[in-house]
């Protein structure tokens, strides 16, 4: 975990990546931070051990390495702290465990990330927190959801699966009034593409599995807090004695460094392939935020500053018997697109969503939505080996 050391951030985007949390010239020159491997931390004298007096005490407080990650992450987020977990899930939970008490009452959006909804209805609930779900185009309205005893309100923006947009502003401005802590998963765009603490998110949360790591082979979250939220969710850490490690924080910085460009081609990759899709006869919605034809494109188009390369479409099936069958076959024609959870890395994946758990959002009518995520080939190699899922879809 580390403090924000108010480190300039007038430079652009991808510069601010290249140099963000780390001087070379705190290590020799060497242009990489070293991983430190560390439990243990000696003090020179028993006076400093008794006060602890120095700024390294044990390794679930912090080390060289994950301090390097940490700052990089306040200086991209905007924030008072930075904390690492080993994972998304545990990013979203820790800072629920932060922030709510037997008693309370928290209100989480509908297309909230599958886990965290479980998590909610099953350890929340154990705990005596009340958990409620809404519309995530209830902007303003939401004020009719709250009770004395409201005290957290959970944003994921664009929402997981189906990609439905918030008024993030609007939500932040009621539960503000009632003096209530909101949360957001920002994983889908990242601090590069929106900053939900400039938005008045007090703590922004991010699945580093994804972009920020960027090589589908390191499992990290990191949650970011303003100077209001900062000391308690550093309190909560340090109670639950939950740490990302030397070598994944490495590993997660090391991506960061990149994050910018591959971005960049992501975006491209998926909106060129989403268009792509909007026009296929077989396929009838695509679910994409920076796509007109989507419902939620001009809160889209008026707080971020990007896209990822992460969407749905629907596929146009006419028997809802044969939505699975059509999906299966979709996802067993493709060659290119690994079958696979999670996203962010530099491969194409596909899978089948399942939106059972859903409690006030519909499934689409049409037909099964089936999830992308875009990666770095080239686009005409992927539009191939999704027109060769289609047509197994069809002749299915």
């Amino acid at each position: 975990m580390a403090d924000n050391e108010d480190t300039p951030t007038a430079l652009g985007p991808n510069t601010q990546l290249i140099r963000a949390g780390y001087n070379p010239f705190d290590f020799h020159g060497f242009i990489n931070p070293p991983a430190v491997h560390a439990s243990t931390v000696l003090f020179p004298d028993a006076e400093t051990m008794e006060k602890h007096g120095q700024k390294y005490t044990y390794a679930t407080r912090g080390t060289p390495t994950t301090d390097a990650l940490c700052n990089a992450i306040n200086e991209l987020e905007g924030a008072a702290g930075t904390i690492l977990v080993p994972s998304g899930l545990a990013a979203v939970t820790l800072a629920f465990l932060a922030y709510l008490s037997p008693g309370d009452h928290a209100l989480i959006v509908d297309s909230v990330y599958g886990n965290v909804r479980h998590f909610g209805d099953t350890m929340l609930t154990r705990f005596g927190v009340e958990v409620e779900y809404y519309d995530p185009s209830i902007g303003a309205a939401i004020e009719g959801l709250f009770r004395p005893n409201t005290k957290l309100v959970h944003l994921e923006a664009p929402g997981s699966n189906t990609f439905e947009m918030q008024d993030i502003p609007a939500i932040v401005a009621v539960a503000h009034r009632h003096e209530a802590v909101v949360t957001m998963d920002n994983t889908w765009a990242t601090p590069l593409y929106f900053r939900p603490l400039d938005f008045g998110v007090d703590v922004s949360i991010q699945g580093s599995t994804k972009y920020p790591a960027g090589h589908a082979d390191i499992l990290m979250g990191t949650i970011s807090a303003n100077a209001k939220y900062w000391k308690r969710l550093k309190h909560a850490n340090g109670a639950l004695g939950i740490c990302g490690t030397a070598d994944d924080a490495y590993q997660v910085l090391r991506g960061l460094r990149t994050m910018g460009v591959r971005l960049e081609r992501h975006q491209a990759n998926a909106l060129a392939i989403a268009e792509w899709l909007e026009t296929r006869h077989d396929v009838a919605r695509v679910l994409h935020p920076a796509l007109p034809s989507f419902p939620g494109h001009d809160i889209w188009k008026r707080d971020f500053k990007g896209a990822s390369g992460v969407f749905s479409f629907v596929l146009s099936v006419e028997r809802r018997e044969d939505f699975k069958v059509k999906a299966q076959a979709f996802l067993n024609g493709l060659s290119l697109f690994g079958l696979g959870y999670s996203w962010g890395g530099f491969p194409s994946l596909a899978l089948q969503v399942d939106l059972d758990d859903r409690r006030i959002l519909k499934a689409p009518e049409e037909g099964p939505v089936l999830r992308l995520q875009i990666g770095l080939e080239d686009v005409a190699d992927l539009k191939a080996d999704l027109e060769r899922g289609l047509a197994a879809a069809r002749a299915a």
